[in-house]
């Protein structure tokens, strides 16, 4: 396989990583979603995990509101507080827009990239997967592994098991341990080519 083609598959599973975790909606999260996801969960051995997740939405009246719930409760607005806040600020600086967020904006920028005005916080964890796709899609390896070491492992592993051993749903735990596997690999041993 081609570095470049290593780089694009490395760029699309950090996308379709951050598109996991965006609030579910009928629109994406539908049959294609679903047999992509499944097979990722078999990429990486997770077939139990992909098993029970498949018996949650099936045992369903309706899995979508079910999965929009849990994400308002882990992310946005849980009672009596949010379990996970998305934002590295929130476990770095113990605040929302912290100067961890202005760090990681500052890395968009000097990687050349800036954010939509409309946009939501630089370190919200969404923006940070898509910021890494567009790094592995550049072939900026360096600046992918810096920026995994600096800006997101810190706060991702305390993020990690919080929604891991709070949430409710198996697809959340399954989708947070995904991405702290892929992006612990990509930390320690830097990009790796798959030779075919």
């Amino acid at each position: 396989m081609s570095e470049s083609n290593s780089s694009q598959d490395i760029a699309s599973l950090y996308r379709f990583m951050a598109q996991c975790l965006q609030y579910p909606d009928p629109e994406w999260m539908n049959d294609d979603f679903f047999n992509v996801f499944y097979n990722l969960l078999g990429t990486f051995g997770a077939i139990t995990e992909g098993k029970e997740i498949r018996n949650a939405l099936e045992n369903s009246s309706d899995f979508i509101e079910d999965l929009q719930i849990e994400y308002t409760r882990l992310f946005i607005n849980g009672v009596p507080h949010v379990v996970a806040p998305p934002f590295a600020s929130v476990y770095m600086d113990k605040s929302i827009q912290g100067s961890f967020a202005l760090r990681t904006l500052n890395f968009y920028r000097e990687k050349g990239f800036t954010m939509e005005d409309h946009a939501d916080l630089p370190d919200h964890l969404v923006h940070e997967l898509e910021f890494l796709s567009l790094l592995a899609q550049e072939e900026d390896f360096a600046g992918e592994e810096e920026f995994l070491s600096k800006l997101f492992r810190p706060w991702y592993k305390q993020f990690c098991p919080r929604v891991a051993e709070e949430t409710r749903h198996p697809y959340y735990r399954m989708v947070v341990t995904l991405i702290d596997s892929f992006t612990k690999e990509e930390e320690e041993d830097g990009f790796q080519l798959n030779e075919a």
